[in-house]
C-alpha cells in the first residue's frame, strides 16, 4: 500500500503512487507540492521482501483482460487446473479481483475460511482468494485503492507460497490500481509474463487493446491472446454456431495487428458454466470435449 504522509486528506493516494501530488484528493494539502516533486517516492520496502518471498517460485503468470465478463477467472481456474493434472507440478491460484472474488466458488471453496494459508484444493493445486476472508459469499468489498493495494501485499508478502512450479494471478478487468500494485510489487522477481483474455466481438477487444497497451507501458511481456467464447460446440450434434461474431476479425486478426501470439480459441460450452457453478473441474469431468482440448493444448505450448 502507498505511503500515506501525516495530515494527509482522507483520499490520499498516498507518495509512491503515480498521482501523489496531482489528483483532485491533493488539493489544499500541505504536502501536495513535495509529493508531486517526486522527492517522497523512495521504494517500497515490501517490493524487496516479496522478491524474496517469491524466489522459490519458478513462473509466475498474470491473467488479464480489459473487459469484464469474458471469461478471465474461468480461464484462470482451469489453467491452474490443467497445469495441475501434472501431479508433479506444485500449482497454486491467487485472486487478486477484490471486490469480485468469484475464484472459491469455481475452485468449490465457497464457504471457506482461511487467513494467511493456502487452501489445497488438490495435493498440489493451492487457492488463495479475498472471498475467504469474508462471512458470507454476497458481501460488498467496498474500499478505496490504498486498502486493496495493502490486500494485494499482504497476499504476496505474508502468505507462505513455499516452493511452486506455477503461481497463477487472476486480476479484475481494467488498468488500474489492483494491475498497477501487482507489477509494481512483482517487480523485483521475474514474472513470466501475461494471459490476455477476449471474447470475439469487437467491444470486447477495444478493452482487450487498451490492457495490451497497459502491459506495453509497464514493460509486462505479453505471454499471448485467448479468445474465449469463440463459437458455440453443440454437446449432441457438434455443430459450431457463432454466437459473438467476430465483426472485425476477432483475436486473430487483432493479434496478427499487434504481432502477438494467438494461444488458442476456447469455444462455448454451456457444461463450462455448470462445472464452475458446481465448483468443479470442466477438464476432469469432461477432458474430451472441444474445449478442454483447447486448454490442454494452450498449456502444453506455452507452459
Amino acid at each position: 500500500m502507498a505511503d500515506v504522509p501525516v495530515n494527509a486528506p482522507e483520499h490520499c493516494p498516498g507518495t509512491t503512487s503515480e498521482q501523489a501530488g496531482k489528483s483532485a484528493s491533493c488539493q489544499g494539502c500541505p504536502n501536495q507540492k513535495l509529493c508531486a516533486s517526486g522527492a517522497t517516492k523512495a521504494p517500497d520496502p515490501a517490493i524487496a521482501e516479496i522478491g524474496q518471498k517469491l524466489s522459490t517460485v519458478k513462473h509466475k503468470i498474470l491473467v488479464l483482460s480489459g473487459k469484464g465478463g469474458v471469461g478471465k477467472s474461468t480461464f484462470s481456474a482451469h489453467l491452474a487446473h490443467a497445469l495441475a493434472s501434472d501431479s508433479s507440478k506444485e500449482v497454486a491460484l491467487l485472486d487478486v479481483d477484490i471486490c469480485g472474488p468469484s475464484i472459491p466458488r469455481i475452485m468449490g471453496l465457497e464457504g471457506e475460511q482461511v487467513s494467511s494459508r493456502l487452501y489445497y484444493v488438490e495435493d498440489n493445486l493451492a487457492v488463495m482468494s479475498v472471498g475467504f476472508l469474508l462471512s458470507s459469499p454476497d458481501d460488498a468489498v467496498i474500499w478505496r485503492g490504498p486498502k486493496k493495494n495493502g490486500m494485494i501485499k499482504q497476499f504476496l508478502r505474508d502468505v507462505d507460497w513455499g516452493e511452486l512450479d506455477y503461481l497463477i494471478i487472476d486480476t479484475p478487468p481494467g488498468t488500474s490500481d489492483e494491475h498497477l500494485s501487482v507489477v509494481q510489487y512483482l517487480s523485483s522477481t521475474h514474472v513470466d509474463g501475461a494471459v490476455i483474455i477476449t471474447t470475439p466481438q469487437e467491444v470486447s477487444l477495444q478493452d482487450v487493446r487498451k490492457e495490451i497497451r497497459f502491459c506495453q507501458k509497464v514493460t509486462l511481456p505479453i505471454i499471448g491472446v485467448v479468445e474465449n467464447m469463440s463459437g458455440f460446440v453443440c454437446p449432441k450434434c457438434k455443430n459450431t454456431s457463432l454466437i459473438f461474431p467476430p465483426t472485425s476479425g476477432g483475436a486473430e486478426q487483432m493479434c496478427t495487428d499487434l504481432n502477438l501470439p494467438l494461444l488458442g480459441k476456447v469455444p462455448l460450452d454451456p457444461r463450462i458454466a455448470r462445472s464452475c457453478d458446481e465448483g468443479k473441474s470442466f477438464l476432469n469431468e469432461i477432458p474430451d470435449s472441444p474445449a478442454a482440448e483447447v486448454y490442454q493444448r494452450i498449456v502444453q505450448s506455452k507452459c
